[in-house]
């Protein structure tokens, strides 16, 4: 499937496992997401997203989002929204 590159992972936080994400692209809550990195491979659907603790539907570029993940991802790994 084609992807596109909306961000990198800037944090991490273990409790709640939530990924801090710089956007570089537009992103809203039910697209799917692949997040590649040297030791991560994972794709998930966006539930939920914060800035700054609050909800939000949709952000655009240069906003930084919170997504709940998995697993751990690691500072540097690259987002891309998966299109059909």
């Amino acid at each position: 499937m084609p992807e596109e590159e909306v961000g990198r992972v800037s944090d991490f936080f273990a409790r709640p496992v939530v990924a801090g994400i710089e956007l570089t692209a537009p992103l809203k809550v039910g697209d799917k997401i692949h997040i590649a990195g040297h030791t991560t491979d994972m794709e998930l659907a966006v539930e939920s997203m914060q800035i700054d603790n609050v909800d939000v539907e949709e952000a655009k570029p240069g906003d930084s989002v919170g997504i709940k993940v998995p697993d751990r991802v690691r500072r540097g790994d690259r987002v891309y929204r998966v299109t059909e």
